[in-house]
Formats: C-alpha cells, structure tokens, sequence
C-alpha cells in the first residue's frame, strides 16, 4: 500500500501576510500492521489551539489521541485487513473518501461508503475491509471524556 497525501499548512509572515509554510508529500506514514497505513496531517497539544505557534503539528509524537489536544489523520484500509477492536477517549468525526468498510460496533456491523461521515463517541469498534478496493478515511480526533 503506498499513502501518498500533499499537505498544505498555511502561517503568517512577519509581516502578518497569509503564506503556505509546508507544502510536501506526508512523511510520516506508518503502518501497524499488513494491508494498512496512516499519516498524522496535523495535531495540536491543546484546544483551543495557538495558531501562531510555528512548531509542526504534523511531526509532534503522539499516540491515538492527543490529550488535550487534536489530531487529523489520513487512513487507509486494504482488503482484508486484520480488524483491531479498540476504543479512543475521544470524539471523532470520520469522513470516507475512497472507498467501502464495515465498521463492527460491539456486534453491530454499519456499512460506510465514500461520502458517508461518521460521529463517534469513544464507543468500541474495529474496521473490516471486505471489499476488492482501499478505503481511505479522513479522521478528526478531538480529546474527550471517557462516558
């Protein structure tokens, strides 16, 4: 699988003019496991953030979830890749690019197609490709309390 995403950040100059301040192919795209990959586009360390700050939010270390903090992330799913039951302690907001996936919610299979945007709520899931093509999924994690 190669996740290959332009990321366009924009800042400020001295002089307080809008200007692009990366434009470049993700670097960090990782994989944690066969027929799967993702690349963090941008977090932040904390809500609301400071959009002066010129520290590159999409080289910061993290885990899943950014405490206090959120983070955007690109994700594709392979056919057939190996579901991960797991739950964040946050609130995401998913948007399906390309693609199909089965997202298995505690028993519950919901069918998710390009074009469909998901709200979840720290609830447990796992995300099963049963289709022929990728899925890519764009994801907005923002901190939340565990319910």
């Amino acid at each position: 699988m190669s996740l290959k995403i332009r990321r366009v950040v924009t800042g400020h100059d001295q002089n307080g003019r809008a200007v692009v301040t990366t434009d470049e192919v993700c670097k960090n795209v990782i994989s944690r496991r066969p027929s799967h990959a993702s690349c963090v586009v941008w977090s932040t360390g904390e809500f609301p953030t400071d959009n002066g700050d010129d520290a590159d939010g999409g080289t910061r270390p993290l885990a899943t979830v950014d405490p206090n903090g959120t983070v955007f992330r690109l994700v594709e799913y392979g056919p057939g890749v190996a579901p991960r039951n797991h739950r964040t302690e946050s609130i995401d907001y998913a948007v399906v690019i390309s693609g199909a996936i089965d997202m298995d919610l505690d028993g519950t299979v919901v069918h998710l197609k390009a074009g469909d945007v998901l709200v979840q709520q720290g609830t447990n899931h796992a995300w099963v490709n049963r289709g022929a093509e990728p899925c890519r999924i764009a994801f907005i994690l923002v901190d939340g309390k565990e319910p």
